[in-house]
């Protein structure tokens, strides 16, 4: 595993908030208002002039799945990333049978 600079954390928070809020200053107040942080400091973020802070951070994570998912790739823990999405996967198919079924116990009657 590569060891990750601030530089290169910058950018790959930069990259991972631009992929799933896009890059225009609603997405900036967006995540400002989200996790009550300061515009400037998240519009940093964007530019990837810096990255967040630990308690940013995690509020980011608890809002963005690509900033958690940089997170557990970083830190060595990609098979996090699998996991949590087998988990997803299954809560999906869950609420599909359960859509399924209400399908089919409207039709029976």
């Amino acid at each position: 595993m590569e060891s990750v600079d601030s530089r290169r954390f910058a950018d790959l928070i930069s990259a991972a908030l631009r992929e799933e809020f896009g890059g225009n200053r609603s997405s900036v107040k967006t995540i400002a208002r989200l996790i009550d942080a300061n515009e400037r400091s998240v519009k940093n973020w964007f530019d990837g002039t810096n990255g967040p802070n630990g308690e940013f951070l995690v509020r980011l994570c608890r809002h963005s799945d690509r900033v958690l998912e940089v997170v557990l790739l970083q830190s060595g823990h990609a098979e996090l990333i699998k996991v949590r999405k087998l988990a997803l996967v299954r809560e999906g198919l869950h609420q599909m049978l359960e859509i399924l079924d209400e399908i089919e116990f409207s039709n029976a009657d």
